[in-house]
């Protein structure tokens, strides 16, 4: 079987099938293992092919299957106490319960469950992609409160990259706020990243709100709200590199 081999465009064959709504990545698992998925013609059985969604053809039942011309995206500011999954096998709510749209959309990327801001959902798996590569490096700005004041010289550490047990952070955009309040904006998207940045300075992170996206600004959309992008911020968004 032939497919495109460019690193960056690649994705894992049954999220590209949950993406077009054929179905959960699970029951997309188990149509690839009973050989009813096609890649460019040719059966595939292993779950750990990838293809390229701009350019492979992909069939499913002998059906050829594609994203959605006509894409959801929305903007959702979340409350703390929900994850950013499909569903939670611990039974608590997800950022989908929030948002009542007839389509399948899926979070892209992650926010704590203790966080709260930003979060895109969306049915466009190629920009799903494009968001969540590691290659594409864009910002993220965050209002940070701590436990306590941090120093000019513990924000410079913050600026200059810190280490956070098994890696050393990339420098950040560090902004002193009113009190304890920091603006924070980083490129990478390490699992808490923020948190275990202001724990290396033995500090604690009372509150995270996520404020952007690259271009994407959550402005003043109520917490638990959500709002369909104009084409203008999904055309931002999309050129991102």
């Amino acid at each position: 079987m032939t497919t495109t081999t460019d690193s960056k465009t690649m994705m894992r064959l049954q999220k590209y099938m949950a993406h077009c709504g054929v179905a959960s990545r699970r029951s997309a698992e188990g149509m690839i293992l009973d050989g009813r998925v096609k890649v460019n013609g040719e059966v595939v059985r292993e779950l750990g092919t990838s293809i390229s969604p701009e350019s492979d053809r992909v069939e499913v039942d002998g059906t050829l299957i594609q994203t959605a011309a006509d894409h959801v995206y929305v903007m959702l500011n979340k409350p703390t106490g929900y994850i950013t999954s499909v569903k939670d096998n611990f039974g608590r709510p997800t950022a989908l319960d929030l948002v009542r749209i007839d389509r399948r959309v899926y979070p892209v990327g992650r926010l704590d469950y203790d966080s709260e801001g930003l979060i895109l959902l969306t049915d466009d798996g190629a920009l799903t992609h494009l968001l969540t590569h590691p290659s594409h490096e864009f910002e993220k700005r965050y209002y940070v409160e701590t436990d306590r004041l941090l120093t000019d010289t513990e924000l410079a550490k913050l600026r200059d990259g810190v280490d956070i047990g098994d890696y050393v952070t990339q420098p950040a955009f560090v902004e002193r706020q009113k009190g304890k309040g920091l603006i924070v904006g980083i490129r990478e998207g390490k699992n808490r990243q923020i948190r275990r940045m202001v724990e290396a300075l033995s500090a604690n992170v009372k509150r995270l709100r996520r404020l952007s996206i690259g271009p994407l600004e959550l402005g003043d959309l109520k917490s638990g709200a959500w709002r369909h992008l104009t084409p203008e911020e999904v055309a931002a968004l999309k050129a991102l590199k």
